[in-house]
């Protein structure tokens, strides 16, 4: 896989997404969506950059597009699905090869994609993904190890986070980043905390030799860049979790990357393991975006293993939170995580999206001391990374933004209507 970017021509971003202006209405709530201006790279078109938007037309309907310097392209024609695109032999030579059909400029979809409208003749960003598993990799970095073992040690009350925190630490020492997943030194260390009686179910994915994969999403039901992510309205402590996310097509090759916000609910999980589903898996709850960045000369694994991954929220009450998390400081490498998601033990057909997890856990208070971060209406949410551009996302309750309609069977006959076939790997029975 090349890596690097050296050598690698630079194409600047349009100088007019430096004024476009959008704002964002929906309800009772008063959002205060910043310009959806710079959510390209920071080199811009460098890369080989795909995605997923709805497209207009006699029958609009999502289709894959390629970013390049004169616009939007679908490439549909082409491939239907991302996943027949990611599983293509060279899916960065194939989209280059690909003429695809003009839609739009790129002006237009990130203004568009910016304002909520539920107009289906209104080209706007998808979640790039489409037919992949949507998996996550829980406890990967030793700041979330310690924050997962305080939420489980106050059993989901944020008021009491502190004060565990402070005795968990304390107890804890040291610096459990240096520590290797499963090595003699890890099973020291557990050792020892079960002797102190800490030993916890997040101590054993974090230092275990096993890593913690869990699915995240049902197929087709991310969000993507300017749309609303949602809160489950009985959750009164939760947050963002800003990550990458890889690509991998159904042979297990890891062939881009993105940016994803894991919304997490730490009151329910903390409560109890077995309600991860709950805490995880709501309307909304899953942001992927803007696009996936393909590995090419410009962008290998090598720049995921190294990249920082920041994170902004901005308040309604003025309230503002920044944060970063550095993969230089996962516990686990990217492609192990991949091998512990999909091979000989389990195949997905269709590709995976696997986030990679965070090293950031919001702890600054929001409201009384000691009280801690938990989201409110209205919060805007920035996650971006140099070579992936930027994910933005305001938050509401899940039952209150626009339910998930589109599924499977709408998809497909969605692909039927427009004239368009889905390639098969294999088309073996069963």
């Amino acid at each position: 896989m090349p890596g690097g970017s050296t050598g690698c021509r630079r194409h600047p971003i349009p100088e007019s997404f430096l004024s476009t202006q959008s704002q964002l209405k929906n309800g009772d709530i008063p959002m205060k969506k910043p310009p959806a201006t710079h959510w390209l790279p920071d080199d811009g078109l460098t890369g080989t950059l795909v995605g997923r938007a709805w497209v207009p037309g006699p029958v609009p309907g999502p289709s894959v597009i390629v970013l390049r310097l004169d616009g939007v392209y679908d490439l549909s024609a082409h491939f239907a699905t991302m996943s027949d695109l990611l599983d293509a032999a060279d899916p960065v030579a194939q989209v280059r090869a690909a003429p695809g059909r003009r839609v739009g400029s790129i002006d237009q979809l990130m203004h568009d994609s910016g304002v909520q409208s539920d107009d289906p003749q209104v080209l706007r960003l998808l979640a790039p993904c489409d037919l992949q598993v949507i998996k996550a990799a829980g406890v990967t970095f030793a700041a979330s190890l310690i924050e997962r073992v305080i939420e489980e040690q106050a059993r989901g009350d944020a008021a009491q986070a502190d004060a565990v925190r402070r005795q968990v630490v304390e107890l804890l020492g040291g610096d459990l980043a240096a520590i290797r997943p499963g090595s003699p030194q890890a099973m020291q260390l557990k050792a020892l905390l079960i002797d102190k009686g800490l030993w916890s179910q997040y101590l054993e994915v974090g230092i275990g030799p096993d890593a913690e994969v869990f699915t995240k999403a049902p197929v087709l039901s991310s969000v993507g860049s300017g749309a609303q992510i949602g809160i489950h309205p009985g959750s009164a402590w939760n947050n963002p979790e800003p990550e990458i996310v890889l690509a991998v097509n159904s042979r297990g090759d890891t062939v881009g990357a993105s940016l994803g916000n894991d919304v997490n609910l730490r009151d329910f999980e903390g409560r109890s393991a077995l309600l991860l589903g709950k805490a995880k898996d709501n309307n909304a709850s899953c942001a992927i975006g803007p696009f996936i960045r393909l590995f090419d000369a410009s962008y290998s694994l090598d720049d995921v293993r190294r990249c920082t991954v920041s994170l902004q929220v901005e308040g309604l009450d003025g309230f503002a939170l920044q944060g970063s998390s550095s993969m230089a400081q996962i516990s686990r490498d990217p492609l192990d995580l991949v091998a512990q998601t999909l091979g000989a033990h389990h195949q997905y057909p269709d590709g995976v999206m696997l986030f990679l997890g965070t090293l950031f856990a919001p702890t600054q208070d929001r409201g009384q001391p000691g009280s801690g971060f938990t989201h409110q209406l209205g919060d805007v949410v920035h996650i971006s990374s140099p070579q992936l551009g930027r994910l933005v996302n305001d938050v509401n309750h899940c039952d209150r933004v626009a339910p998930w309609t589109f599924g499977l069977r709408a998809f497909y006959a969605n692909l039927s209507a427009r004239g368009l076939r889905v390639q098969t790997a294999d088309s073996t029975a069963p």
